[in-house]
């Protein structure tokens, strides 16, 4: 988890953080990780939905004081 880089989306309000982390995933090779932090408090339910329906793997997901961190691989053929 540790390799992954932090895409910092605190302070943005939905639907921001999907649409946010929906690019800057299309811009990773399948099978790349990244780790999101939000303070939107319904991208508990948004991020999981956004990796469901795009074919990513959500690795990990977590409360953090005033937000959530979601660790997510990226889908895709060659994975």
């Amino acid at each position: 988890m540790a390799d992954a880089p932090i895409y910092d989306l605190r302070g943005l309000k939905c639907p921001l953080p999907v649409l946010k982390t929906r690019r800057r995933m299309a811009d990773l090779g399948p099978g790349d990780e990244l780790i999101v932090e939000t303070s939107d408090p319904l991208a508990g339910i948004d991020i999981p939905h956004f990796c469901h329906e795009d074919g990513h793997t959500l690795l990990a997901q977590e409360r953090l004081d005033g937000g959530h961190r979601f660790h997510i691989r990226k889908g895709g053929p060659s994975v």
